[in-house]
């Protein structure tokens, strides 16, 4: 660190006498130097802190790579500012009245407020060690108990209601019930606009068959809904109302249910895949598993994919029959696509658009396996004779379809989760499913998927990449003080200021998700900065005693150690201030939101803000005890003060 330069007693108040410009020079170029250092190992922290997040996969590197990106780069923007454009506009602008601190209103202010602090924390230290201890400690069972999930629930202000019928549903009856449910869910206040559709669109991507409807509900804004209403109430009133015979309901919403679908092959927030070779045995088993997950807490909308009760109209063709009317297998296929399957007979053109001109026979006729088997052929010999005289005509029924995944069938156990964290009701289905199912037939495995899938993968990257940034800072630490004493000091910061985050997800009811780890992940380069730079203000003070008294017992005092420490504490407080408070006063917006956004966003701000102030009072109150304590130890038991030497 540099040495403080020898100023009159005039100059220290801010005595307007003229400074030599090559002493003013000199001045501003030390100083600049300490902060380069500082600036230097601060944005290094950060930049390697914020890294976890970039080697995140899928939705969530998406998500939070920008914001990562944009931290990253501003703090290198004004890394390169801080060392290169203020010390020039400092000399340029600074006319040699330098104020020093102690004349500061609002600095002394909280110094004021922090001295007999400080002083008392030091007498009382190994109360203030077991107060921290116990505020720690009392965080565990939170954290056991803390819900997890993978993202915070979007707001997207609309719902999206996902009825499924039987397989063999009829059109008119897929258009009755959707018609039905869309005027009951219209008669709420809430409700704004309703549109249902049944059966896919006309895109290769879209396979929905007939039996699964749509229905998109735009919501009013909140301020119009019923006194006391939530989104929890309105889906669970709605819920109860649609219910119709037949019909599994599922609540969504239309973003996340397209995400979702991309991304996993899940409509749901979770599904059990079961995979194997036969299609019966896959669907014996998913009902089974739908069986067990009936009554856990949290599970709603439970649903098993249907992969029997498809109606399929059989036609096989009598070939001796066929023959005996002098035809062949291509004559009755080309009556039976042109009858049932419609058969293209030509283009007709009208200006710049063609339509292609189908013949085939009328619904009533098609719907009627009667009708279908009098279905006309034409023989040379005998005249026309029916359909039923060379083919055998019967309704069958097979799989309505067929899935599969990684060269293996496929099926699906579906529901969502209301009212309760993902993590813990995923737990609770996998202790029901491995007390029913003790070993599965050879060749069938189950797996899990949707939204717990994306959480399971994040999960696992961060538990590998955050230890190793952990080492990585610690390597930088170390470096930087030559002293591990130093670099436990500050990585115990770490715990204290998660130890702020988890009371206030406690106290707002958040889970855990990877926006959580995101707002943890910020917090903790910042906690790492902060301690840094009070270690690095204590250990100057220390050298500046040294320097003054000599070092060993018989020169320095414990009384003499603690004012020390005290002074140097004391320095630490206004530039600790500005810097959390200008995170907290920068968060208050988006704590403050009530839009939509806020609910991914809020998860981020609350654990860093609160975070921040359990680590700024471990700082400022708590570390100056622990490195007193050392440095205690230190002159008494190796018979001197051990200086760090920060590498410039």
């Amino acid at each position: 660190m540099a040495k403080e330069k020898e100023i009159q007693p005039k100059e220290r108040i801010g005595h307007t006498k003229e400074i030599p410009e090559a002493e003013r020079v000199a001045i501003i170029e030390d100083s600049s130097r300490t902060v380069g250092r500082s600036v230097f190992f601060s944005v290094i922290i950060m930049i390697i802190s914020f890294a976890p997040i970039l080697f995140l996969t899928g939705q969530e590197r998406k998500l939070f790579s920008p914001l990562v990106l944009t931290k990253t780069f501003s703090l290198l923007g004004a890394a390169i500012l801080a060392i290169t454009v203020a010390p020039m506009l400092t000399r340029t602008f600074m006319k040699c009245r330098l104020v020093p601190e102690s004349r500061n209103p609002v600095s002394n202010i909280f110094i004021i407020l922090y001295k007999p602090v400080a002083r008392w924390c030091l007498i009382w230290r190994k109360t203030i060690l077991a107060i921290c201890l116990a505020i720690i400690i009392g965080s565990i069972p939170l954290v056991i108990n803390l819900g997890t999930e993978f993202m915070p629930p979007l707001d997207e202000g609309s719902l999206l209601l996902m009825p499924v019928t039987l397989p063999d549903v009829s059109n008119s009856e897929a258009k009755r019930i959707t018609q039905l449910q869309d005027k009951i869910i219209k008669g709420f206040p809430e409700v704004e606009n309703v549109l249902g559709k049944a059966g896919r669109a006309y895109t290769a991507t879209d396979n929905a068959p007939i039996s699964m409807i749509e229905t998109i509900i735009v919501l009013k804004p909140k301020n119009q809904w019923r006194k006391g209403m939530t989104k929890e109430k309105l889906i669970q009133e709605m819920n109860e109302k649609v219910q119709i015979p037949g019909v599994v309901v599922g609540w969504t919403q239309p973003i996340i249910n397209r995400i979702n679908m991309l991304s996993t092959g899940i409509r749901t927030d979770v599904g059990v895949k079961v995979y194997g070779k036969n299609l019966d045995t896959i669907y014996d088993i998913s009902r089974r598993i739908e069986s067990a997950l009936k009554g856990i807490p949290g599970l709603a909308d439970l649903y098993v994919e249907q992969l029997t009760g498809g109606k399929y109209l059989d036609i096989k063709i009598r070939r001796p029959d066929a023959a005996r009317y002098g035809l062949n297998i291509d004559n009755v296929n080309m009556v039976i696509e042109s009858a049932l399957g419609g058969m293209i007979l030509t283009t007709t053109v009208e200006g710049r658009e063609r339509f292609s001109v189908n013949l085939r026979l009328a619904q009533e006729y098609r719907n009627d396996i009667d009708e279908i088997r009098r279905i006309p052929i034409q023989t040379m010999k005998y005249g026309v004779v029916p359909l039923s005289s060379v083919a055998d005509i019967k309704v069958t029924v097979g799989p309505p379809m067929i899935n599969s995944e990684n060269a293996m069938l496929r099926g699906t156990v579906l529901f969502n989760v209301r009212g309760r964290d993902m993590g813990s009701v995923v737990n609770d289905a996998k202790r029901r499913i491995e007390e029913s199912f003790k070993q599965l037939p050879q060749g069938y495995f189950i797996g899990w998927s949707g939204q717990y899938e994306n959480q399971v993968r994040a999960q696992q990257r961060l538990k590998i990449i955050i230890p190793i940034v952990l080492l990585v800072i610690s390597f930088i630490l170390y470096i930087t003080f030559h002293s591990f004493k130093a670099v436990i000091i500050v990585l115990v910061s770490v715990p204290v200021a998660l130890m702020g985050g988890v009371y206030s997800l406690y106290y707002y009811h958040v889970n855990f998700s990877v926006a959580v780890a995101v707002g943890f992940i910020a917090l903790f380069g910042v906690a790492v900065e902060t301690g840094v730079l009070m270690i690095a203000y204590l250990n100057d003070s220390i050298k500046k005693l040294v320097e003054i008294k000599g070092n060993g017992p018989q020169n320095i005092s414990t009384e003499e150690l603690n004012e020390t420490f005290l002074q140097g504490s004391t320095q630490r407080v206004r530039p600790l201030l500005m810097t959390v408070l200008a995170n907290i006063i920068g968060l208050i917006p988006v704590m403050a939101t009530t839009g939509t956004g806020s609910d991914v966003m809020k998860p981020i701000a609350i654990p860093f803000v609160f975070g921040l102030i359990t680590s700024t009072l471990f700082v400022l109150i708590v570390l100056p005890v622990i490195y007193n304590l050392i440095k205690e130890w230190e002159l008494k038991k190796r018979g001197g003060l051990v200086v760090l030497e920060i590498q410039e």
